[in-house]
């Protein structure tokens, strides 16, 4: 007995699987080394950027303290030679008071000479050479105090003047306070008489 036959059929076809696209590993391990490059480079030249700018800064900010020192030597200079301009003025005020005091309390010591003519002529003579010298020495020390004075506004405003004229009027002022001196030394001397 033979079996009877079945025809043949084809087994069911199956649909193929479809494969996944995978992209190969060493373009996405080159692709993260590029931007890692880039990255790094944007990172020196930001760096290098702030180093520069940094020092920039540094070098102006070193530049501006040596000239702050510099501005306050000068004002210290300045204050120094202004205290000492002040101080000659108060001793030359002071010595023109204590020769208007000298010279009154003289003359009223010579005018108590004996004889009254001999006493009156000698007065009279030595009013006039005191007084002569008297007004020599106030008129040189009025002077002498109100250049003084004018040297004190100058120097105030340094800035405004020419260094060499401070310096011709500083002398000028000087050689005037050094003959108000004199001419109260020899007050002094006519004084002594």
């Amino acid at each position: 007995m033979s079996q009877p036959s079945v025809p043949w059929e084809p087994a069911p076809e199956v649909a193929p699987v479809p494969q996944r696209r995978t992209r190969p590993r060493g373009r996405a391990a080159h692709v993260t080394a590029v931007v890692l490059a880039v990255l790094l480079v944007g990172a020196l030249v930001a760096a290098g950027y702030l180093w520069r700018t940094t020092s920039a800064w540094e070098d102006h900010a070193a530049q501006w303290e040596a000239e702050a020192h510099g501005y306050a030597e000068d004002v210290a200079s300045l204050q120094a030679e202004l205290d000492g301009v002040t101080a000659e003025l108060v001793a030359a005020r002071e010595q023109l008071d204590t020769a208007t005091a000298r010279i009154t309390d003289l003359a009223d010591e010579k005018a108590q000479l004996g004889d009254e003519n001999v006493a009156s002529q000698q007065y009279l003579d030595y009013q006039r050479r005191v007084s002569e010298a008297a007004g020599v020495v106030a008129t040189a020390l009025g002077q002498c105090t109100a250049a003084q004075s004018q040297l004190i506004g100058y120097l105030e405003d340094r800035e405004a003047y020419d260094p060499e004229d401070l310096e011709r009027f500083a002398s000028d002022v000087e050689a005037l306070c050094d003959e108000a001196n004199d001419a109260n030394t020899r007050l002094q001397q006519e004084l002594a008489q």
